[in-house]
């Protein structure tokens, strides 16, 4: 059994980008560019595009982590149908359980203390039962049936879509076996997305946060990761065409989204996904055939990719103090743009804190001991995790 892989600094860049417009985007409900002086020098579909593109990057997360996940999977077993089940639950578990415990326990000494904007009180909702829909994966649900959640708890959501989709993975791996079995089901998963979102329609809530097309996403990143181990182009135009192509789909559906809508509807959910898949797979080869140069002055966004989850559990809480003083001091929309500067520096802040105090030493510390009955020494362990955060 092999380790994770290195690092790609492409795939952390486009992560990075990614986190930064989930946090734009829940500053820019709240505080949106347009309204502000920004307004008079740029047109509103460029700020649009800066302020909400977050549900849209949620479903790039999605593809990353299926494309990372069966990329070590691969690494580590060979293929899909060799995955030892309990190292991969055991391995899961320590990069999401202390984080996710943490900001469960801060939540809900918030809710008791009776802080604001923390509060649990729409009708139907409780803590105990806030609690178990976040432990129990089924966050998405539970507010698609009772409502909304105060801002720290809904961004839960993606989490129990993504991590009930990696307790079946395992099982469904070792029970297909045949590969070209497993890749027709994901397949025909990740071609329903655009039919899965515009279905469940419920309510508004439910048909953005449903299982369905999230695990769409997460599939067509696992298609991703078979096509990158299985074909890797020698020209290195090949590795070009496919990042180059999915970087015009990418600012396609950041940029113009709203105009291509009218005539595609749901299938700018597909198109966002296949062309996340196409540049996940040309960063993949470029990093193996050794033609990466990292952009000078790209390693601040790259280290929002590093700390790309540590920041979604905790960017909220920011969010919502930067909000509370820009309404105690006059809330001047014209000028809420310079509310923006010390938030997004802040969420980084947090995440690494996060990260270095929580979510690394207990990552290492759990590993350490859930996986004590491996081969591999401690070493590795630590080292795999420091490349396997999705």
């Amino acid at each position: 059994m092999r380790g994770a892989g290195p690092r790609n600094p492409g795939i952390d860049l486009l992560r990075g980008v990614s986190i930064l417009l989930v946090v734009l985007h829940h500053i820019g409900l709240r505080i949106p560019l347009k309204r502000g002086v920004l307004a008079g020098y740029l047109p509103e579909w460029l700020l649009g595009a800066v302020n909400y593109n977050g549900y849209e990057s949620v479903f790039v997360f999605f593809v990353i982590s299926g494309f990372l996940i069966a990329g070590n999977t691969l690494r580590r077993w060979g293929s899909l149908d060799r995955v030892d089940a309990r190292a991969f639950y055991a391995r899961r578990f320590a990069r999401i359980a202390p984080c996710l415990i943490a900001l469960l326990a801060v939540l809900a000494a918030l809710h008791l203390l009776g802080v604001q904007d923390f509060v649990i009180q729409r009708a139907g909702q409780t803590l105990p039962r806030a609690l178990l829909a976040a432990l129990g994966l089924h966050l998405n649900w539970y507010e698609g049936h009772f409502g909304y959640l105060p801002g720290n708890w809904d961004v839960l959501w993606s989490l129990s879509i993504e991590e009930t989709f990696y307790l079946g993975f395992p099982v469904v791996c070792l029970l297909i076996r045949r590969t070209w079995v497993l890749v027709l089901m994901l397949i025909l998963l990740a071609l329903s997305l655009p039919w899965t979102h515009a279905a469940l329609v419920h309510n508004e809530i439910w048909q953005e946060k449903a299982y369905l097309p999230g695990m769409a996403a997460i599939a067509t990143g696992v298609l991703g990761a078979l096509i990158a181990r299985r074909w890797q182009p020698r020209e290195r135009w090949a590795i070009r065409a496919w990042i180059e192509v999915g970087c015009v789909g990418l600012a396609a559906i950041f940029l113009i989204e709203q105009w291509l809508w009218p005539a595609i509807h749901d299938g700018c959910l597909l198109l966002l996904t296949v062309s996340v898949m196409c540049l996940l797979i040309g960063l993949q080869w470029r990093q193996a055939d050794g033609a990466w140069h990292a952009w000078r002055g790209m390693e601040w966004l790259r280290s929002f990719g590093r700390l790309s989850y540590e920041i979604y559990l905790s960017h909220m809480f920011v969010v919502v103090a930067v909000v509370r003083l820009f309404r105690m001091y006059g809330a001047d929309m014209k000028w809420g743009v310079l509310w923006y500067v010390p938030a997004v520096p802040l969420c980084w802040l947090l995440g690494n804190v996060v990260s270095r105090w929580i979510s690394m030493p207990c990552e290492r510390w759990l590993r350490a001991r859930l996986l004590a009955s491996a081969s591999k020494p401690s070493r590795e362990i630590v080292t795999a995790s420091s490349s396997e955060t999705v």
